[in-house]
């Protein structure tokens, strides 16, 4: 069975949506299916070859197509870009001997949706409008991150068992690393006397930054926590200077802001850290509803006691047995879960072994496997 998996995407990117696309044509390749990965031709500050950039075998192919390169001019610049991709794949694909069409975006789908069969869309918004309504009526199939998602498209009039939910994963041996603490720590030049609270990803206002960034002030008003520092892994250009503005107006000395890192040192800086934070918002229904963060799923592999917001989509991987919930939206409470998990070691490590435990159920290899079996049901091909 042959695939076609269309991205429009700026690859390799910072951002989390190129690992799991790549992680997941990696994955399906492993299990035996020819994989083609069909990209817009764009420019891109990161100069390391996709597959080296993410760590993935070479089992697939990546195909880049002519498109206009406008999102640096904003909304209107993202719009076009995306509107010539689409047209770019559209004619690529037309005359493409593929089997399954793949995507994460509604556009190319939809203009495909006239002239193919055995198209899927991999959702990951609770969005209706005039494409996406199509799209779902002309799909083969719907896989969602999250259950939130399969709720919010069933009750607009989906059939349930067109929905496949398939939460994000996890490369577990990127995680299997010789170094201990001490030397991540030294690895990073982070001080070796401190607990490190440490948050990685997005710095978006929906993920809890500004919230942690609250936290850590909480923290340095208490002399009792003064050996304790926050630090943020991960963000955009853009985003990282924003941030820093932010904590600079606040003054604080137990913050440290690192900016993007490669994803491959991401295992080695999970494992420097004591504690590791989730304090995605209540008041965002991508947040609250719709995410599968991938960073929660690396938490969970990195062997660290994790503290993250009790919202239903976290709740669809995470509970009281391998991490510590607090209430979103609320820097004190999150202040208080980190202590908590700081002060009492049998907690910190029985939530840590059960989420090392659980998290063998979210690999992209099993991931993989569940969807294609979804889209085989769907297909009636065996």
């Amino acid at each position: 069975m042959k695939i076609l998996y269309i991205a429009n995407i700026r690859l390799p990117t910072e951002k989390a949506h190129g690992i799991q696309i790549m992680k997941m044509c990696e994955a399906f390749a492993d299990l035996g299916y020819g994989v083609e990965l069909v990209v817009p031709w764009r420019f891109n500050w990161i100069k390391t070859e996709p597959f080296e950039y993410y760590g993935v075998k070479k089992n697939f192919k990546i195909t880049r197509l002519p498109s206009l390169d406008l999102v640096k001019f904003g909304r209107i610049g993202f719009l076009a870009q995306s509107a010539s991709f689409a047209e770019s794949a559209s004619w690529y694909t037309l005359f493409k001997k593929t089997d399954i069409i793949y995507s994460r975006d509604e556009l190319p789908l939809f203009c495909l949706s006239f002239f193919k069969r055995n198209l899927f869309w991999e959702a990951h918004d609770g969005r209706l409008n005039f494409i996406i309504k199509n799209i779902i009526k002309r799909c083969a199939g719907i896989i969602t991150i999250t259950e939130g998602l399969k709720d919010f498209y069933a009750r607009n009039g989906t059939a349930r068992e067109k929905i496949f939910v398939a939460p994000d994963g996890v490369d577990l041996e990127k995680f299997t690393i010789n170094l201990n603490k001490e030397e991540c720590r030294e690895r990073f030049s982070l001080p070796q006397n401190k607990k490190i609270i440490m948050y990685t990803g997005h710095l978006y206002d929906w993920k809890g930054s500004d919230i942690l960034l609250e936290t850590a002030r909480e923290f340095e008003s208490k002399n009792s926590e003064s050996e304790s520092l926050f630090v943020f892994v991960g963000g955009t250009k853009k985003d990282i200077e924003i941030f820093k503005s932010k904590a600079e107006s606040v003054k604080l000395s137990n913050i440290k802001i690192l900016g993007h890192k490669p994803h491959y040192d991401i295992p080695y800086y999970l494992k420097a850290a004591d504690v590791l934070v989730l304090p995605n918002r209540g008041d965002n229904d991508i947040s609250r509803r719709y995410t599968s963060p991938m960073k929660l799923f690396e938490y969970m592999a990195s062997g660290n006691p994790i503290v993250a917001s009790d919202l239903p989509s976290i709740r669809e991987i995470l509970n009281e047995t391998n991490a510590v919930l607090v209430k979103p939206d609320d820097s004190k409470e999150l202040a208080d879960g980190v202590i908590k998990v700081l002060r009492d070691d049998d907690l910190s490590g029985k939530i840590s072994k059960q989420a090392l435990e659980d998290i063998k159920e979210y690999t992209w290899q099993k991931r993989a496997d569940k969807i294609i079996s979804f889209i085989k049901n769907c297909i009636k091909v065996k």
